[in-house]
């Protein structure tokens, strides 16, 4: 089982939705999951932050970084 989770969620993950957690039989499923949901929150949302993906064993960790 393969996981994806956030760092921390912010306004903007719990307000579109993002939180928890994501689990996929599949490694590269999860990645390509994980790599889609940076690329998509680093475009939409508010910009107070950026989302970058690290592989910590069998999960992916979303990391979110302030913007200052």
């Amino acid at each position: 089982m393969y996981q994806i989770n956030l760092s921390k969620e912010c306004g903007c993950v719990k307000k579109n939705g993002y939180g928890g957690i994501r689990e996929f039989d599949s490694k590269d499923d999860a990645l390509e999951e994980a790599q889609r949901l940076v690329q998509e929150m680093n475009d939409k949302f508010c910009k107070k932050h950026r989302f970058t993906l690290a592989e910590q064993g069998s999960n992916f960790l979303i990391q979110v970084i302030d913007n200052r």
